[in-house]
């Protein structure tokens, strides 16, 4: 058990002498457009962690044939990857390359036993291999992410193995994991050294390759076939995630799958707000997530295993189409992508979402009432009659459910504005489904034999499941906030009018204010919070609390302040060069010209700033020296 500590230090040891030497010989990348890092770094990386790899396997570990031809093969590709490196091969080269290492993976027998027939797994097997080694490629796009992501991936692996018996193989895995981790001293942020082409198509054919020494080993394997299969897959969902993603969007945006930008899921999650590291850990996090779903499904039986494996599955297609929604690319290139006639139907498609929502609420509706007969009647089982019942009457409940849901209208919502209204009509709409359901179940099988329970319970899980999926996308906004430029703002209002005014500056980005905090004279609201930001009280001078607080500007939220409190505002702020501004409403306008919310004209209120969006409250400059008028009603004009 020395090997996974020898490999450590040799890559630890290696690693600032590799990074010397491809200094000394100008292998350094240099910074670009579509690149992330911002000064010359080192490449090469990959020659220590093969080194570390190489030499305890060659001194430590003990071999058979199939791990001679992996670390071969491996090898092979890391000299792949080192002329690419130097002489940036076409990607049709480096294709055919990884297609001479994949076939000798197959051609020793290790191969993905998915299906019956060996063509079949000897065709799915060079995918996977080509496939993984292509993602780890394409996932080192950010100090740290290809390495620790493969590292994790290579100790869930190497768990895997020791579940299933393989010691040397678990031993094997163990001293990957170490290389990459002692590496990943120098390549986390900020990163010192890149492991390159070299190191990314070693490490990703190494993983591919290992994970089948697994799958063709008849010792230990889990009692679910379903499980087997998925293990390789959720172990390395992270760089699978990322591949299909930016495939997928790549493609919507009309560009080829092989440009490199800055459009990958860590670029997004930095795009929102995250720094560099954070979105690292953040994906390291999944990394992990998946891995434990991996080691989790091993034993449990095939129902369980593929519930928990949609229910991942649904939790990533979450995250995938809200990255979606990120901006990355030129708004010129999607333009010209949408002229396109299968890139805009794609766009238009996944732009509606409604294809997504159907899809997602099949899935809920099958795992809450397979969840329902667990929690009612334990494990299913095949000589159960209960289960039989489950069955049979699976594809109409979702038939009934689903019509259902496209009858009442849940389809025609918006995700992003969700409210209490909408979660009382998805409980409207699941009571009516479960009725509806049952009523077609009475029909067809006489409701003989079947539980009320299960229909009870079924509905309750479908609703938590529903409602949960509708605000993933708000508890996505409050754990990944998106970043907005703009003036630091307090809001004088704590109530209903504050309220209102936080939501539309949150959610309209066109606005350039950022709500850092809440100011209010009530002394019941002191030291409370507010959409989580803290509500000052109105007792303590107003600078004060916009000095402590870095805030640029005030935003009255009210027009209901007594006109000595609002003067003695103005003059506060004014003697300390805060400017003072407030939202209003131009009620005779909105019904005359039926253009919204509009401002007043220039004169009015010592002179207004210029609305920045249609439909958005007016915020208006107050200015000290100007008589403040009442506000209008809704016949003054």
């Amino acid at each position: 058990m020395w090997a996974p500590v020898i490999a450590f230090l040799l890559s630890v040891a290696a690693t600032p002498l590799v990074r010397a030497f491809a200094r000394r010989i100008g292998a350094v990348a240099q910074p670009k457009a579509d690149r992330w890092h911002s000064k010359p770094t080192a490449m090469m990386g990959g020659v220590a962690i093969v080194i570390a790899v190489v030499s305890t396997l060659l001194l430590l570990l003990p071999r058979s044939k199939e791990i001679w031809v992996v670390i071969a093969a491996s090898s092979a590709l890391f000299v792949l990857g080192l002329i690419d490196d130097f002489l940036h091969l076409k990607p049709y080269q480096k294709l055919a390359g990884q297609l001479l290492g994949a076939s000798a993976i197959v051609y020793i027998g290790l191969v993905l036993p998915w299906t019956s027939s060996s063509t079949i797994n000897m065709a799915i097997t060079f995918f996977w291999l080509v496939g993984v080694t292509n993602a780890v490629n394409m996932l080192d796009n950010m100090d740290g992410l290809a390495a620790g992501v493969s590292a994790i991936a290579a100790g869930f692996l190497g768990v895997n193995f020791l579940l299933n018996g393989q010691p040397a193989e678990a031993v094997l895995l163990g001293a990957f994991a170490a290389a990459l981790a002692g590496f990943l001293v120098y390549n986390h942020n900020p990163a010192s050294i890149f492991m390159g082409d070299c190191g990314s198509m070693f490490v990703g054919f190494f993983l591919a390759s290992t994970a089948l020494l697994s799958a063709n080993s008849g010792g230990g394997r889990s009692r679910s076939v379903v499980a087997v299969l998925a293990i390789p897959v959720l172990v390395l969902c992270i760089p699978i995630f990322d591949t299909t993603f930016v495939t997928v969007m790549r493609k919507l945006a009309g560009r080829a799958a092989s440009q490199g930008g800055r459009d990958h899921t860590s670029h997004r999650l930095v795009a929102l707000g995250l720094s560099e590291r954070t979105a690292v850990w953040m994906l390291y996090a999944f990394a992990v997530a998946a891995g434990v779903v991996a080691m989790a499904v091993r034993g449990l039986e095939l129902d369980v295993s593929v519930a928990v494996i949609a229910a991942f599955a649904v939790v990533m297609g979450l995250l995938g189409v809200y990255l979606a929604g990120v901006r990355v690319y030129k708004e010129e290139e999607l333009a010209a992508a949408r002229r396109k006639p299968v890139v805009s139907f794609l766009v238009d498609l996944s732009y509606k979402r409604r294809v997504f929502e159907v899809a997602l609420d099949v899935t809920l509706i099958m795992l809450s009432y397979y969840g329902a007969y667990v929690l009612v009647f334990g494990p299913a089982s095949a000589t159960s009659g209960d289960w039989q019942l489950f069955l049979s009457t699976l594809p109409v409940v979702v038939f009934a459910k689903l019509a259902t849901f496209l009858g009442s209208g849940m389809y025609r919502g918006m995700w992003r504005y969700l409210g209490v209204a909408d979660v009382m009509m998805f409980a409207r709409s699941v009571g009516l489904s479960s009725v509806f359901a049952v009523t077609l179940i009475v029909f067809a099988f006489r409701f003989e034999g079947f539980s009320r329970a299960v229909f009870a319970v079924d509905g309750m899980l479908l609703m938590m499941t529903l409602v949960g999926s509708r605000f993933a996308f708000r508890i996505l906004r409050r754990l990944i906030p998106e970043s907005r430029t703009g003036k630091r703002v307090l809001i004088f209002g704590a109530g209903d009018g504050g309220e209102l005014l936080w939501r539309e500056l949150a959610n309209n980005k066109e606005l350039p204010f950022v709500p850092v905090g809440f100011v209010d004279d009530d002394v019941r609201k002191k030291g409370k919070r507010l959409h989580g930001l803290k509500v000052h009280s109105g007792d303590r001078p107003i600078p004060e609390i916009c000095l402590a607080e870095g805030i640029d500007e005030v935003l009255l939220s009210t027009l209901r302040l007594p006109l000595q409190r609002l003067q003695s505002i103005i003059t506060e702020c004014a003697a300390a060069g805060i400017p003072v501004k407030r939202m209003r409403m131009d009620i005779q306008r909105v019904a005359d010209e039926d253009l919204g919310w509009v401002l007043p004209n220039a004169e009015d209120d010592g002179g207004a700033i210029a609305a920045v969006a249609a439909n958005a409250p007016a915020l208006l400059h107050v200015n000290p020296a100007a008589p403040v008028a009442p506000a209008r009603s809704a016949t003054d004009h």
